[in-house]
């Protein structure tokens, strides 16, 4: 099988379960969207703690059946893809790693810059991406209801990686690298 279809060359994809959309229809978007937080989280954990490494890999996971669900058409029926998505115990496990990694940390007192080091960086990066992901998926969800806990999860996720980013600047000995009113 061919990686290239030549279907969407002319600004059409198709949906899992079928039917065609334009490729900036807001479904695609909302998909795109978790496809390219699911890469950022690709490139964080590459420099994050051997820790989180398989809290990373279940998100992943999660993400790409959230993006298996965006992609199928709705009300198609369509196989396992319509059937996948997060769970209510999806949203609670982030809840617990984001109070765990808090558990870590100095209590926040003032605004965060993104930055730090390496790995705060890219999951600081990862975290914009997700509220991205999030926006686009209220969109769609606005006016095609997304079924189940997808913007919980969402939410959650960027509360998750924002608290991960404090942690690893935090173990690295930088701190967070807080805002500061400019004088002038």
């Amino acid at each position: 099988m061919k990686v290239y279809t030549r279907r969407g060359d002319a600004g059409q994809t198709d949906l899992a379960g079928g039917g065609r959309v334009p490729k900036d229809a807001l479904r695609v978007e909302a998909y795109g969207a978790v496809d390219e937080l699911n890469a950022a989280l690709g490139v964080a954990v590459l420099d994050a703690s051997s820790d989180q490494q398989s809290l990373f890999s279940a998100i992943q996971m999660s993400l790409f059946e959230i993006g298996s669900v965006l992609a199928t058409a709705p009300g198609s029926g369509s196989s396992v893809l319509a059937s996948m998505g997060v769970r209510d115990e999806d949203v609670d496990a982030l809840e617990e790693a984001i109070d765990r990694a808090d558990g870590e940390l100095a209590p926040l007192k003032n605004f965060v810059l993104p930055g730090g080091c390496r790995a705060a960086a890219a999951l600081h990066a990862a975290r914009t991406v997700c509220r991205r992901a999030e926006r686009r998926c209220v969109g769609l969800d606005r006016e095609e209801t997304i079924e189940g806990p997808t913007l919980r999860y969402l939410n959650r996720l960027s509360d998750l990686l924002f608290t991960l980013a404090r942690l690893e600047n935090a173990r690295s000995g930088d701190g967070d690298v807080e805002w500061h009113r400019r004088e002038g």
